[in-house]
């Protein structure tokens, strides 16, 4: 029976990203389905720029409340790191490195990204914005509000949930702990993404971890997000581009 309940040495590095992942993510998500906030949108702006607005809003709250708060609590709380230490840093030793894992990583999974966004299951969820019309401000504020709710969220999964975890308990094990809170937090969007997301996570940490910063997981996130998003919005039968 364990009855020492005392902080070892090391326990913070383990004990706060994780909890951190887990609360983050969940107020994250809470917030985005919220059908109150959701209500409070549509009842003050027409159809679509109400959509507009709405996810802009979820999205940019996802990078405070998954990027933001949890950077400004763990570098109180967690003595001697710095960004840095969590992958928001430029390497110049391995920037060649992650250009290359880039280019490369981001050439295969487009093309899947951009067959699958074609497929009708797909189109019923994305893009995310559901405004009937687009014109080049809302495919603007689409890209940036994407770019912005990922790095919060690359921040959190490759870079505060697994540095200091492989520094503490090692490299696999804090693999496989990103991996479960990361494909878990697919688990609303069905058993296929699910699923993706275990290999794609593995890859992403592994090159994150060699790479020393979290850009290649970045980069490719934003390349998927935005390869769907517009694929989606090409062949919406519902949506149509206007060119001003």
């Amino acid at each position: 029976m364990i009855t020492d309940l005392s902080w070892k040495d090391g326990d913070l590095t383990v004990f706060l990203p994780v909890v951190l992942a887990a609360v983050s993510f969940a107020v994250y998500w809470f917030t985005a389905k919220s059908e109150v906030l959701k209500q409070w949108f549509y009842s003050r702006y027409a159809s679509d720029q109400a959509s507009i607005n709405h996810i802009a809003f979820n999205r940019i709250a996802g990078f405070v409340v998954m990027g933001l708060v949890p950077a400004i609590i763990a570098l109180v709380c967690m003595r001697g790191y710095s960004l840095a230490s969590f992958g928001l840093t430029y390497r110049a030793d391995t920037a060649l490195f992650s250009l290359a894992w880039t280019l490369g990583l981001t050439g295969l999974v487009v093309p899947v990204a951009f067959f699958s966004a074609q497929k009708p299951k797909n189109l019923a969820n994305y893009p995310q914005i559901r405004a009937r019309v687009w014109t080049r401000r809302t495919m603007l504020i689409n890209a940036l509000t994407w770019a912005l709710y990922l790095l919060g969220y690359e921040f959190l999964f490759r870079g505060l949930l697994l540095f200091p975890l492989a520094g503490q308990i090692g490299v696999w094990p804090a693999i496989a702990v990103n991996m479960a809170l990361y494909s878990a937090t697919h688990v609303p969007k069905g058993l296929e993404e699910t699923v993706g997301a275990l290999p794609l996570g593995l890859v992403l940490c592994l090159l994150t971890l060699a790479s020393g910063t979290l850009w290649i997981a970045f980069l490719v996130h934003v390349a998927m997000a935005l390869t769907n998003s517009f694929t989606a919005l090409k062949y919406n039968p519902e949506m149509t581009i206007k060119n001003k």
